[in-house]
């Protein structure tokens, strides 16, 4: 079996969030690893599919959900692009998913800026990797939508 870094992974995500880009939605991308294999690939789809909860995390929970047959995600990571939101963080309570690496920050909508614990006690978490090219891409994101 092949084994994959963080990097690896989370550039993987990046490309989620690249399509999203080009499809001009808030470019954030998120996959979904269980067992060193991704079970689960989004990007945010909020235009797209005029759904204000098509966020990349929750397409791919979804997704991932679908891919194991369980509504739990205990031995699953999740690598997303932007620090989850509160609804995006909720939803990785209730799945329980394992792992949470993110990016970038959100220091306007992000979870850790709220004072209560959103994500399962046993939920570890991870921040910074690639965080400067995530933040580039969306500082270029919405440099193009004001121009």
């Amino acid at each position: 079996m092949e084994i994959y870094t963080d990097a690896y992974f989370m550039n993987e995500a990046f490309k989620q969030a690249k399509i999203a880009f080009e499809e001009n939605e808030i470019p954030v991308g998120a996959v979904i690893v269980c067992r060193n294999k991704i079970i689960a690939r989004a990007y945010n789809q909020t235009e797209k599919l005029t759904d204000v909860t098509a966020h990349a995390e929750m397409l791919a929970i979804t997704s991932a959900a679908n891919a194991l047959g369980s509504k739990y995600l205990t031995e699953c990571k999740l690598y997303v692009t932007l620090e989850p939101c509160i609804m995006c963080a909720g939803a990785c309570f209730w799945s329980q998913l394992g792992e949470i690496h993110y990016a970038a920050a959100d220091p306007k909508r992000g979870f850790s800026n709220n004072p209560e614990k959103l994500l399962h006690p046993k939920t570890k978490v991870s921040s910074g990797l690639m965080a400067e090219e995530s933040k580039n891409l969306l500082d270029s994101f919405f440099k193009k939508l004001r121009n």
